[in-house]
């Protein structure tokens, strides 16, 4: 029962729902097109991650004090993981890009060289995702998200 009541682990979850939602009509005002596979992806604005751990980060300092350790290590957490959406994770992402343009290459190169009679070959093969990861202010905007949703939710309760 007392999982049910951690307002901060909630706040963390709703965050997540909440940043992955908000991707589809800032893509839709980039793109003027709805992409809906935005609910379940990695990458993109803004960053669900750093909004959830932000919003637990903060959520746990407004109910312990910011001077408290428990609140320190949320804040700790939340910085190694924003590092990580922000630089880690948007190189593995810039690494699946080089990846798919080699194997496209490798593809196009055996393609002349066998004259392969099956043109389906590449509906086989996905694509590496290349959106692992975040920009530096999708990481903020999400960050602020999840500070700005903690400090709502306390703010009516």
């Amino acid at each position: 029962m007392e999982l049910v009541q951690n307002t901060p682990l909630w706040l963390g979850v709703f965050a997540i729902i909440f940043a992955q939602i908000l991707k589809i009509p800032i893509n839709f005002i980039v793109t003027k097109k709805i992409d809906w596979g935005l609910l379940t992806s990695t990458g993109g604005m803004p960053s669900s991650h750093s909004a959830a751990v932000t919003s637990i980060a903060t959520a746990v300092g407004i109910e312990t004090g910011f001077d408290s350790p428990t609140f320190a290590v949320a804040a700790m957490l939340a910085g190694i993981v924003m590092y990580d959406a922000s630089h880690v994770r948007f190189q593995a992402g810039q690494h699946a890009a080089v990846l798919n343009e080699l194997r496209h290459d490798l593809q196009l190169f055996f393609k002349e060289i066998k004259r392969w009679p099956e043109m389906n070959e590449q509906e086989k093969i996905q694509d590496l995702k290349t959106l692992l990861g975040h920009k530096k202010s999708e990481v903020l905007i999400g960050g602020l998200a999840g500070i700005v949703l903690s400090i709502t939710w306390y703010a009516l309760m």
